[in-house]
C-alpha cells in the first residue's frame, strides 16, 4: 500500500462514509499527495483527516484566492455594524479613487467585481503584490478596463486590496488587522492574514502542477496573449511576471497576508471560519445575522466574466458556491476556492462548513476537482446528521 492512501484523522457517527470518499480519492492519487478535509455541521466539527507524509491536521498551506473569504467576512462585518454602507460611493471613503472615471462607483459594485481594476497597464513588481496598501495605490490611478459597474470579471490580485483600502480608510485599521481581531484570533483559527514566524515551521510550501499531456494540451491552447485581460488580470504582462504557483512560497506573501491571495491556513482553519460565520461555536453567536449573510450571499455579478471568459456568478466578496461549483448545495451558500485547489464554503441551509487544502497545485482557477466527490460526500453525510 502506497504511503499515501493512510488517511488519518477522525470523522464524528454518520460521517463514515467520508473518510471512505477521502481514502478513494488519495489512493488514486500521486504518492506525494498532501491534503486535509475537515467539516462542521451546526458549530461541531464532523470531519478532520488529512494524508500525506510528514503531514497532520495543523500543518499550512497557501490557499490562495480562498483568502477573499476571511477578507470579505470582514467587509460584511463592518456592514453589520454600520460601518461601511453598500450603495455608498467609494469615494465617501477613498476620495483619491475617483479619477478616470471610477467616482460614481458604490462599494456593492466594487465587492462585486464590477470595478474593472483587474490591474494596471505596467503590472506590479512583486513587492507590490505583498503589499495591499501600495497595490491601492496603484489601482486608485488606473483607468478601468471597463467602464465600472457596466460588467465583472474576476480581481483575482486586486480584489482584496481595494476592499482593504475601504476598511482601512473607513476604520483606520487594515483589513487583517480587523480581522485579526475580530475573527481569528477569538476562535483560535489556523487561518493567518499574516503568517507569524513563530507558525513558519508547520507552513509546507505549494509543490507545482504536474500536468497530463492532455492538460498541458489544452494549456496550450488557452494560453492568453501579454495584454489580454486574463493575462492582466494574473500580472503577466509585467517586467517580472507573476509565478502565481509559488506565489505563497514567498516569506514576504506570506508575512504580510495579502487580501486576494496570500491567506495560509489548515483546512480546520477554513471550515472553522466559516462554521463561525452561520452557527454558535465556542458558546459564541454566528459572527453574521442572517440578513447579512443573505446579502452577501445573494448573486449580484450573473453572466459572462470578462476575465474568465467563461459563465461565473458572484456574491459580495464571494462565489456563490452552490452557482459555480456544487449544484446541491443550498441556496445562499457563500464560500471561495483558491488556486491549487483549496475550497471553503458555508451551507446555511444545512449548517455545513467546509474546509479542504492540497499542498501540490492541482487547478489553476479554483477548487479542486476532488472537491466535487468530497463536499457531495459531507454533504450527503449531514443532511443525515
Amino acid at each position: 500500500m502506497r504511503q499515501n492512501s493512510t488517511v488519518q484523522g477522525t470523522v464524528a457517527e454518520g460521517f463514515e462514509a467520508v473518510r471512505e470518499e477521502f481514502t478513494a480519492f488519495v489512493s488514486g492519487e500521486q504518492p506525494d499527495y498532501e491534503g486535509q478535509l475537515c467539516a462542521y455541521v451546526d458549530g461541531r466539527r464532523v470531519v478532520d483527516l488529512w494524508a500525506g507524509e510528514d503531514v497532520d491536521g495543523g500543518s499550512l498551506y497557501g490557499v490562495f484566492s480562498s483568502t477573499k473569504g476571511a477578507a470579505h467576512l470582514v467587509a460584511a462585518l463592518l456592514v453589520q455594524d454600520g460601518t461601511l454602507e453598500l450603495d455608498r460611493k467609494v469615494t465617501y471613503y477613498w476620495p483619491e479613487f475617483g479619477v478616470e472615471g471610477k467616482g460614481a462607483l458604490t462599494l456593492r459594485d466594487l465587492l462585486a467585481h464590477r470595478a474593472g481594476l483587474v490591474g494596471t497597464d505596467t503590472g506590479f513588481s512583486a513587492a507590490e503584490l505583498a503589499d495591499d496598501r501600495a497595490l491601492a495605490e496603484r489601482l486608485a490611478d488606473q483607468r478601468p478596463f471597463w467602464r465600472p459597474g457596466t460588467a465583472f470579471g474576476y480581481h483575482a490580485l486586486t480584489m482584496g486590496a481595494l476592499t482593504g483600502e475601504v476598511v482601512r480608510r473607513a476604520t483606520g485599521h487594515t483589513i487583517q488587522e480587523v480581522y485579526e481581531e475580530r475573527v481569528r484570533a477569538p476562535y483560535g483559527l489556523d487561518f493567518h492574514l499574516g503568517l507569524p514566524a513563530s507558525r513558519e515551521p508547520r507552513f509546507r510550501a505549494t509543490r507545482p502542477m504536474v500536468p497530463t499531456p492532455a492538460q498541458q494540451a489544452e494549456a496550450e491552447l488557452r494560453r492568453s496573449g501579454p495584454h489580454t485581460l486574463p493575462a492582466i488580470a494574473l500580472n503577466q504582462h509585467a517586467p517580472d511576471p507573476t509565478d502565481l504557483e509559488s506565489l505563497p512560497n514567498d516569506r514576504a506573501v506570506r508575512a504580510s497576508g495579502p487580501a486576494s491571495v496570500g491567506g495560509v491556513a489548515s483546512a480546520r482553519g477554513l471550515a472553522g471560519m466559516y462554521a463561525a460565520m452561520i452557527s454558535e461555536v465556542d458558546e459564541k453567536a454566528p459572527l453574521l445575522k442572517s440578513d447579512t449573510l443573505a446579502e452577501f450571499g445573494q448573486p449580484h455579478s450573473v453572466g459572462h466574466d470578462l476575465v474568465g471568459r467563461a459563465h461565473r456568478v458572484f456574491g459580495l466578496g464571494f462565489e456563490c458556491t452552490a452557482d459555480v461549483w456544487h449544484p446541491f448545495l443550498g441556496a445562499g451558500t457563500v464560500g471561495h476556492s483558491g488556486a491549487a485547489g483549496s475550497q471553503a464554503f458555508a451551507d446555511p441551509r444545512s449548517g455545513l462548513a467546509y474546509g479542504y487544502t492540497r499542498r501540490r497545485f492541482a487547478h489553476p482557477g479554483g477548487a479542486a476537482p476532488e472537491n466535487d466527490r468530497l463536499a457531495a460526500a459531507v454533504h450527503r453525510a449531514a443532511l443525515g446528521s
